[in-house]
């Protein structure tokens, strides 16, 4: 065999060698973090993390703690970066701007699922059904269909639910709570969702329309409750005229809301 074939098959030995080192290797560390992931398991739901601090703070959802609070608000939260975000509503700081449109965050995380709306990007996919979601929470919510899970409990009665937003709104039940209030008829509900239905509701499309048909054209148009004026803007006349009744209702919500802000 000459020089330069044996060179050649040094060289094809001394690949293959290296080869099957890193396959061990690979493997080896595959091993030697499947084992200590497991030492950094949740007692309570068996979930594992890669780092001891993620377990610590995994914990306190469980636990309730919530080490650091807002020193202009009663609020706590769990992380320090839960904290800094949250800070950013009393200074209204959003740092994190799309460069597709002109809205701006609070948070980089947040700046991310915005952006899906752009790209219409749905990584997160149910493995039981064809629905895909822009967020990891809204998957999370869905696989409840199928698992029937209820993890948000009433501390005062035996109701269980899938989401905590439907347990704060069953909790106005015992307390009386209604926070959302119609400017219109004074009616108030314990959700956002029962006040939209009814501002939907004939009778109170019919007083809106009323309300909207009795003033002049031309003029600005004042809902008053007492001495509060609630919505005022110039509304022109062929805004007041052929609408329906839905249709006024958005267009005051709109003028409200723009009041508001």
């Amino acid at each position: 065999m000459s020089v330069d074939n044996l060179i050649i098959v040094s060289r094809q030995l001394t690949f293959t060698v290296n080869r099957e080192k890193s396959i061990i290797s690979t493997l080896q560390y595959k091993e030697i973090e499947r084992r200590y992931t497991s030492m950094n398991t949740c007692d309570i739901c068996n979930k594992n993390f890669k780092h001891k601090s993620n377990l610590v703070v995994h914990g306190r959802v469980h636990t309730g703690e919530r080490p650091f609070s807002c020193d202009q608000c009663e609020k706590t939260f769990i992380t320090s970066s839960q904290l800094t975000k949250h800070k950013r509503f009393h200074t209204g700081e959003k740092p994190f701007s799309c460069d597709q449109c002109e809205k701006t965050f609070t948070s980089g995380s947040d700046l991310t699922r915005h952006k899906r709306i752009h790209t219409e990007e749905k990584p997160y996919s149910c493995d039981q059904c064809e629905k895909a979601y822009a967020r990891q929470d809204e998957l999370t919510r869905h696989k409840r269909i199928h698992t029937g899970e209820k993890p948000y409990s009433c501390d005062q009665c035996e109701k269980t639910f899938n989401r905590s937003s439907r347990l704060t709104e069953h909790k106005r039940v015992h307390t009386g709570e209604k926070p959302f209030s119609c400017k219109l008829c004074d009616k108030h509900y314990v959700s956002s969702s029962d006040l939209s239905r009814h501002k939907k509701s004939p009778g109170h499309l019919e007083m809106m329309k009323s309300c909207i048909n009795t003033v002049p054209t031309s003029v600005s148009i004042s809902l008053i409750k007492g001495e509060e004026v609630y919505i005022k803007e110039e509304i022109k006349e062929e805004e007041i005229f052929d609408k329906d009744p839905l249709s006024i209702q958005m267009r005051a919500d709109n003028i409200e809301e723009n009041i508001k802000h």
